[in-house]
């Protein structure tokens, strides 16, 4: 048998997809049962939003590790993938440690508590590879997912466009250096909105509040950016665009969205393309250490 989309490769047990919130778990799995994968869904409780119908599926809280490691051993599982979002970091309470992370319970707590969003996925990646999993990114399952260079649609950034672009650059790679979060909107030259807890569209519905408020110019557009953070594991939680995110660029009175190339998801691309073409908007793919003029 061979991984999905990697012929030759060996696959080493099976799947299990956690799913937390959005449309990307979805996607994953069905992916994977395209390519003759038979995934185990690990739904988070109140987190997961679908019902996977069709799919092998368990409910585990998000720090309840010990029904996780017991049911990756039971159901053989070997190979893990971490997708969709997680709106809420369990309490110390609700952490049901295994025996061997027992004494990793402190640092857990702590990392919980005080650490940026990569931090805490570093950790709960660490505690996964220690039950005997392989963590593995979703663009490893499903081949295509990555954005590539330049524009996506019919629809390119005018001038005014690549110089939101810029600013908007410049201030998520200051936030993915804080390790806070991977997206910021520039409107005429001017940043606007940095994305925090509440994620991209959250970020996105606040911009459009801004504007009908008329604290944002209505004259001018603007741009959204999402990075990938400098330090981040690409195994995890990669900037996402989907049909939400045009929906809420157009809300919001941008004139389009720029993706790390390489770097950043685009889900449902066809669907994706054919709403932003017809809704007037870009979706380019940008290498960040480039200037926008070059090649």
């Amino acid at each position: 048998m061979t991984t999905a989309g990697s012929p030759g490769q060996i696959r080493e047990g099976r799947l299990a997809i956690i799913a937390g919130k959005g449309f990307l778990p979805v996607y994953v799995a069905e992916a994977a049962k395209a390519a003759g994968e038979d995934p185990l869904i690990v739904r988070l409780n109140n987190e997961a939003d679908h019902a996977f119908a069709g799919f092998e599926t368990v409910a585990a809280g998000v720090g309840d590790l010990a029904t996780i490691e017991k049911t990756f051993r039971t159901k053989g599982i070997r190979r893990v993938v971490m997708s969709g979002g997680v709106a809420r970091r369990p309490e110390w309470r609700e952490i049901k440690p295994t025996f061997r992370t027992i004494l990793k319970v402190p640092s857990v707590v702590r990392t919980l508590l005080s650490g940026g969003d990569d931090t805490v996925l570093q950790m709960v990646i660490k505690l996964i590879e220690a039950m005997g999993c392989h963590v593995v990114g979703a663009h490893e399952i499903v081949p295509g997912l990555l954005a590539s260079t330049g524009a996506l649609g019919r629809h390119t950034p005018s001038d005014d466009d690549r110089r939101d672009i810029e600013k908007a650059m410049a201030a998520a790679k200051a936030l993915g250096d804080l390790d806070v979060g991977q997206g910021a909107v520039s409107v005429g030259g001017r940043v606007v909105a940095l994305e925090g807890v509440e994620g991209t569209d959250g970020m996105l519905q606040r911009v459009a509040q801004l504007r009908a408020e008329g604290r944002i110019s209505s004259r001018r557009k603007g741009a959204l950016v999402k990075l990938c953070k400098p330090q981040q594991d690409e195994r995890a939680d990669l900037p996402t665009i989907g049909l939400s995110t045009v929906a809420n660029v157009v809300a919001a009175g941008l004139s389009g969205v720029a993706v790390e190339a390489g770097k950043a998801l685009v889900l449902e691309e066809k669907q994706l393309i054919e709403a932003a073409d017809a809704a007037g908007i870009f979706v380019w793919g940008i290498d960040p250490g480039l200037h926008l003029g070059e090649p």
